[in-house]
């Protein structure tokens, strides 16, 4: 991969090289010292994939990152000194379109490979992910689309890359008296999962929590999935986690849930694709329509990466496809009554 760096610190940049420099398919093709000249560089040899800091004169991370996707587009790796430390500003880099986020590897003593390996694992995670994003899945014909005549008590809801800020848009624009309960499967690392279920909640006008083993739905509340494992629904009214498929890169996988959902639920449901990379979500989207449920995916011009909803548009898997500002009021109105 052909990487930029952004960091305003020598010896992080110097690690970071060091790093990439243990697998030959990475090159380094520049490095800037805040977010200001990473848009600039970026306009000039646009990189595949940035590794970006946070805390940095002039133009910090989580506004470069917001700029590069808006102008420049492509995957961005926060790297930063402690982002357990930084975890504030490690979600909102991510709501703006960032996929993920780690320390930035040891420069010192001890194993230089094993410094790096965990900075070159999530750089090969991501490289999984972009070759997924190219495979769009036109192998399925439209099916008929079924009116579904039940009442709606489920929301499950799917998103990556930009994920959190379009769930804090939607958590946000709910009623406080939301009639239906909501399963979020966002694709994170188990290690900000849980700080991200209390970014949601200081976000949304609704409790956010971390689904547990055995949860059952409740109206008015949102349920997060947690990370390394597949959330699904057991039984009609209770969730659980699963670790089959065992080959699905993600984990937990959107369309898993969405497929579970289609076995389990009593026909209460709808299914929401926001803004992500990839294609995941897309076939269990179309098998919630095919079913005969409600669907929404997020529409182009309000996606941070329009990845996962252009899949599910390509199938015919959204009844609606809308702008993130009115996805809340569209779903307040379905369950209205």
């Amino acid at each position: 991969m052909n990487i930029g760096i952004v960091n305003d610190m020598p010896l992080a940049v110097e690690a970071l090289r060091r790093a990439l420099s243990l697998d030959p398919r990475h090159h380094v093709i520049w490095a800037a010292k805040d977010g200001a000249e990473a848009l600039a560089l970026s306009a000039k040899q646009r990189p595949d994939l940035v590794l970006m800091d946070l805390i940095m004169p002039n133009m910090d991370g989580v506004e470069a990152t917001r700029q590069i996707m808006l102008h420049q587009p492509c995957p961005i790796l926060v790297v930063t000194a402690d982002v357990g430390v930084n975890a504030r500003l490690v979600f909102e880099a991510m709501a703006c379109g960032a996929l993920d986020a780690i320390d930035t590897p040891y420069l010192g003593t001890g194993d230089p490979r094993k410094n790096a390996a965990p900075l070159l694992k999530k750089i090969g995670d991501i490289e999984q992910r972009l070759r997924q994003d190219k495979a769009v899945y036109l192998d399925d014909e439209i099916g008929v689309v079924l009116p579904s005549t039940h009442p709606v008590r489920l929301v499950a809801i799917g998103a990556s890359a930009g994920g959190p800020g379009a769930l804090a848009t939607v958590l946000g624009g709910l009623p406080k008296n939301f009639r239906a309960a909501l399963v979020i499967i966002q694709h994170i690392d188990e290690m900000f999962v849980n700080g991200m279920a209390e970014w949601l909640n200081h976000h949304s006008v609704i409790p956010v929590r971390l689904a547990r083993e055995g949860d059952r739905l409740e109206a008015g509340v949102a349920l997060l999935a947690g990370a390394g494992e597949h959330l699904v629904l057991k039984k009609s009214n209770q969730l659980g986690y699963t670790s089959e498929p065992r080959d699905n890169i993600y984990k937990p996988s959107i369309d898993v849930f969405f497929s579970s959902v289609c076995k389990h639920s009593d026909g209460k449901a709808v299914g929401v694709i926001l803004t992500g990379m990839g294609a995941d979500g897309a076939r269990g989207l179309k098998e919630l329509r095919d079913k005969g449920y409600y669907t929404i995916a997020q529409d182009q011009a309000t996606s941070t990466v329009y990845g996962m909803p252009k899949a599910a548009a390509t199938l015919g898997a959204a009844v609606d496809i809308l702008p993130i500002q009115s996805i809340a009021p569209k779903l307040a109105g379905v369950f209205s009554t």
